[in-house]
């Protein structure tokens, strides 16, 4: 009886498979997942700030506190439980962040598109921005964050 082949990591990346990943043994539905519960707690980081120091410094200040606690977050989360590479620690880090404000610089100018030239209502909008910036992300993740060299 032959033991089951374990999934190597894409993109010539090194280390074991995360334990999400032991679990789902889909990476796009590991990735899906931590990024639903990603979207839970960066709604949970930005309530925590605004009940904070919301009333003296304004919700723009949660905003911007809770994203960036958020991107600590979900970095750690795809990297551990998704991607599970080691080493090139703040390379990885930044890189990262990279995308992901890309992406959120990308959400923000397709809703604008969206919502202000073509007069989509702003729900369904952000909807179909989301779903295309989940994909986006997911390669930009795992083809230039947490890409490592192949061995040659």
């Amino acid at each position: 009886m032959t033991e089951p082949e374990t999934p190597s990591p894409p993109a010539g990346m090194t280390g074991s498979p995360g334990p999400l990943m032991r679990i789902v043994k889909n990476q796009a539905l590991a990735f899906l997942l931590v990024g639903g519960i990603n979207t839970a707690l960066g709604t949970g980081w930005f309530i925590l700030w605004q009940l904070v120091i919301g009333e003296r410094y304004g919700y723009h200040s949660a905003i911007v506190l809770g994203y960036l606690c958020n991107v600590l977050c979900a970095f750690a989360m795809y990297r551990y439980l998704v991607f599970r590479v080691r080493g090139h620690f703040l390379r990885d880090l930044s890189r990262f962040f990279v995308v992901n404000f890309g992406a959120f610089l990308a959400n923000i100018s397709l809703m604008t598109v969206a919502v202000s030239f073509f007069h989509f209502p702003p729900i369904p909008s952000q909807l179909v921005v989301t779903a295309v910036m989940a994909v986006v992300s997911f390669f930009g993740y795992r083809d230039f964050s947490f890409r490592r060299k192949t061995a040659s």
